[in-house]
């Protein structure tokens, strides 16, 4: 388990590091479209479910649309006084960067009529924002899961240390049963040793009453 102080502070590195959202285009429903890029220092899986999970505590549920995690008409400040439909897709970096992920979401005032600079540029500046800002949310959704791992990991120690525990008490029982047993033994090796000098006393006698 890596330490979770120095992972920490790594990918806090890494967020302020690399924050910058980007537009890049896109292609969806065979159609050019503008949307807003990021990269984050987070697994493929943390960072989709860390997104659904904000989410999903804001009461918010997803749809899936041809690779898209869609949440429909979303109120959130830090875009806008309206509603929108937010699309997100989460991928690998690259096939040999597998620690990161690379976050596409395109926004939507309904309908499929998606934003675009040349229209809305405050929608899309807003919402580069929220992108970055969003890493803070999946580093918090990641430490949970490390907390959670972490806290599995210390059951687990406690209960094989209670287990190695009652087997020390069994075997210091059993330790005790045999040292009295030995005890016995001894006693009985000593009791024996005086029966067969007796027994042999008595052979002897007899054996000294035979006729020459």
């Amino acid at each position: 388990m890596k330490k979770i102080s120095l992972l920490i502070f790594a990918i806090v590195a890494l967020c302020s590091a690399d924050a910058q959202s980007r537009t890049e285009t896109v292609e969806y429903q065979k159609i050019s479209r503008q949307a807003i890029v990021n990269d984050f220092p987070f697994y493929e899986k943390t960072t989709r479910n860390g997104i659904e999970d904000k989410f999903q505590k804001m009461g918010y549920k997803s749809k899936e649309v041809k690779g898209y995690n869609v949440y429909r008409s979303v109120r959130l400040a830090e875009l806008g006084p309206d509603s929108y439909d937010l699309y997100f897709m989460v991928d690998k970096k690259s096939r040999k960067d597998k620690d990161n992920s690379i976050v596409t979401m395109l926004i939507s005032k309904g309908l499929e009529t998606f934003v675009a600079d040349s229209t809305d540029a405050t929608l899309i500046t807003n919402g580069k924002k929220y992108l970055e800002d969003l890493k803070q949310a999946i580093l918090a959704y990641d430490l949970e899961l490390q907390i959670a791992e972490q806290d599995n990991a210390v059951k687990s120690s406690e209960k094989e240390q209670k287990k190695l525990i009652n087997t020390g008490m069994e075997l210091q029982d059993d330790k005790t049963k045999l040292e009295r047993k030995i005890e016995e033994n001894i006693k009985s090796q000593a009791d024996q040793k005086t029966e067969v000098e007796k027994q042999r006393q008595i052979l002897e006698t007899l054996k000294a009453k035979r006729k020459s």
